[in-house]
């Protein structure tokens, strides 16, 4: 999120020596993107952030696509019942090179940190609550936050109530649309947010221990576990544009129009290869001939994911929450039969949900193909 944030202590210049009351230095470290050309922010620690005791184990993480037809799809993940914490509790249901998309039933604390070292996430809080802890600060969670993870963050989530997430792995920097932002990075006044709505970390006391702490960190090849002789939780202040953050689906703030407008109006997020839109309550058309459901369409560079977050879902029947829905590219599809013309003179719909279009194919694995509604294809039919 592009904006400056200081926490804690720092020093008054970079990259300069930095004393603690009784004359033992800090130790600084830059977290940047693109190198050193992109956004950073500089991290103040006790100790050395680098101290490695021990290289552990990996673990291979391989997704296959089991898919055998090119169709339209309906996913129940409302039947997922695995537990466990925030990371090993993921079923992943689609991927390609861009993203994948998984839900959590997550119902345990980490005991461990976790560190995604090749991408950025977004944790979408479908139900329950928690305290996300991080080396830059803590984030309390609810439900409809979209809790943005940017790579190289050290966190650890804990449940104070059982939570249900929509978590979407990106390959490249989750940010705000590049429309919404001045040339100075400022969410425009026409936005559908803006930078109030953004709930941002809060730097805990550091901590003082040297031990045996566990970071398993996601890399190319699977997930690599390192064991660091000091907590990573020991920095005493920090500053730049560079950390984690929440922004709320209930605060969107939506767009509308005498007639349907179309889903970019939506968007709440970018990222390369694909965007993410927020469904939220709002008024409908006020053209006195206005169709409010979407018209048929076909997305022919785009796969469309719509992940049913609550409410009435006006141009679909036999959806429930927490379905997936899948509209591949090049196959039309819209408003199930009757739904299209009835929705006219209705006057507001109230739902939630989070739609994703990637711009490459998605991959279906084998978790999604087993809740998967064969009949789906045909919902279209008379």
């Amino acid at each position: 999120m592009p904006f400056y944030l200081t926490q804690g202590n720092i020093p008054k210049k970079r990259h300069t020596v930095f004393n603690n009351p009784n004359g033992e230095k800090y130790y600084e470290e830059l977290v940047s993107r693109e190198g050193f050309s992109s956004i950073y922010s500089n991290l103040y620690h006790l100790h050395r952030p680098t101290k490695v005791k021990e290289v552990g184990q990996l673990q291979k993480k391989e997704l296959i696509h089991s898919a055998k037809k090119h169709r339209h799809r309906h996913i129940y993940t409302d039947k997922i019942k695995s537990k466990g914490d925030a990371v090993n509790s993921r079923t992943p249901l689609f991927f390609n090179d861009d993203i994948i998309i998984s839900v959590t039933n997550t119902n345990i604390s980490m005991d461990y940190f976790y560190r995604n070292g090749i991408g950025d996430e977004v944790l979408y809080i479908q139900s329950g609550a928690g305290t996300l802890h991080t080396n830059l600060g803590t984030l309390e969670c609810n439900p409809g936050d979209y809790v943005v993870i940017p790579r190289g963050i050290i966190w650890q989530l804990n449940p104070n109530k059982n939570m249900r997430i929509l978590v979407i792995d990106s390959g490249g920097p989750i940010e705000t649309p590049s429309r919404y932002r001045n040339r100075f990075g400022q969410l425009l006044e026409n936005s559908p947010l803006c930078e109030r709505d953004i709930q941002t970390p809060v730097l805990q006391v550091p901590v003082d221990s040297h031990g045996d702490y566990l970071i398993k960190t996601k890399t190319y090849f699977g997930i690599q576990e390192y064991n660091y002789d000091i907590h990573p939780f020991d920095v005493v202040g920090w500053d730049g544009y560079y950390f984690p953050w929440i922004f709320s689906i209930h605060n969107f703030e939506p767009i509308v129009g005498s007639i349907h407008r179309p889903p970019p109006v939506h968007q709440t997020f970018q990222a390369p290869g694909f965007v993410l839109c927020s469904f939220v309550p709002r008024l409908f058309d006020f053209h006195p001939d206005s169709i409010p459901a979407p018209y048929p369409h076909s997305n022919v560079d785009s796969d469309e994911i719509i992940y049913y977050s609550r409410g009435n879902f006006m141009s679909r029947q036999g959806i429930s929450q927490e379905s997936i829905t899948l509209h591949p590219m090049g196959l039309p599809h819209g408003p199930q039969p009757g739904k299209y013309h009835s929705s006219a003179g209705k006057e507001k719909t109230d739902e939630l949900a989070v739609m994703i279009d990637t711009f490459k194919p998605l991959n279906i694995t084998e978790a999604a193909r087993s809740i998967d509604d064969k009949d789906y294809p045909l919902s279209w039919m008379d």
